[in-house]
């Protein structure tokens, strides 16, 4: 029994460390512990304090072992890092001023300031991959300047541009949808495997972008055609239809760029209608082909 009792001893020995002297908060939120069976350690797990939560230390665990700049922390890169976020939150700012700009009636400015918004999503991205700072930070602070810009300042823009031509609880239905959507996309594009070739449904700043500039030239359609437009690009964004990439759009044989150049000089205006509609329905045929292949 007594040998029994040492044995038992042995298996929950626990090395606690000292009590006393330890300072920081890491030596205030957790004590280190080992747990030996006999001489071999089994496993290493964090105790908390005396009227520390258990979560709080797990939260601080977390957060300091995760850099928001992944790799050297060298004044060049620094910088780079700085200014790949200062893009970021530059497309914020504009989506923030579009929202303030179409309250206060300058719709087109408003557009105009939506436009600039995708413009700097695309260079925030494109700066990340070239100066090498990418980071689940950067991947984090897009996606909610997107919600931002494309979800939520896009509706309220093509909100306010179709005031007095449908009733407004349509137009509210109809940009509710754009931004529900929106928020969607958002969510499923970061918790889903990326393809290098085609995006799962239309991306957020491609509909923004085709929101924005629908009301910045004006295009002359009646207020109820503009909603069905708005309904169905809100449903493409969340659709599982595979849309081309713009990459890969470049790669066509350069005599298909002629029918679109050339059309753009005798009525720009539907020729925008036509690139828009035949990019959206590219989406179900490319769908389709697969199915059958």
């Amino acid at each position: 029994m007594r040998r029994s009792g040492t044995i038992a001893r042995q298996a929950l020995m626990v090395r606690v460390g000292r009590r006393s002297g330890e300072t920081g908060r890491a030596a205030t939120a957790t004590r280190a512990e080992v747990l030996h069976v006999g001489s071999d350690p089994v496993r290493t797990f964090a105790i908390p304090a005396p009227g520390v939560p258990a979560d709080t230390v797990e939260a601080e665990a977390t957060a300091s072992s995760i850099p928001l700049l992944p790799g050297e922390h060298t004044m060049s890169r620094r910088m780079s890092f700085a200014l790949v976020n200062g893009c970021t939150l530059a497309s914020l700012g504009l989506g923030l001023l579009a929202i303030f700009l179409a309250m206060d009636g300058q719709v087109q400015l408003a557009a105009a300031c939506l436009v600039a918004c995708v413009v700097f999503d695309g260079l925030d991205g494109a700066l990340a991959r070239k100066l090498g700072v990418s980071s689940p930070f950067g991947a984090q602070m897009d996606s909610l300047a997107d919600m931002c810009s494309f979800g939520l300042a896009a509706p309220v823009v093509v909100y306010a541009s179709l005031a007095g031509q449908v009733p407004p609880a349509a137009a509210a239905i109809a940009t509710a949808l754009v931004a529900g959507c929106a928020a969607i996309r958002l969510a499923r594009f970061n918790v889903s495997p990326k393809d290098g070739r085609f995006f799962c449904g239309v991306p957020t700043t491609m509909a923004a972008a085709v929101l924005a500039l629908t009301v910045l030239i004006g295009l002359p359609l009646p207020g109820f055609v503009m909603l069905a437009g708005v309904t169905l690009l809100a449903f493409a964004m969340v659709s599982s239809f595979p849309y081309a990439k713009l990459a890969r759009l470049l790669k066509l044989p350069p005599w298909l760029w002629l029918l679109p150049i050339v059309s753009a000089l005798i009525d720009p205006r539907m020729t925008f209608v036509l690139i828009v509609a035949a990019y959206l329905f590219s989406g179900p045929i490319l769908w389709m082909r697969a199915k059958r292949a």
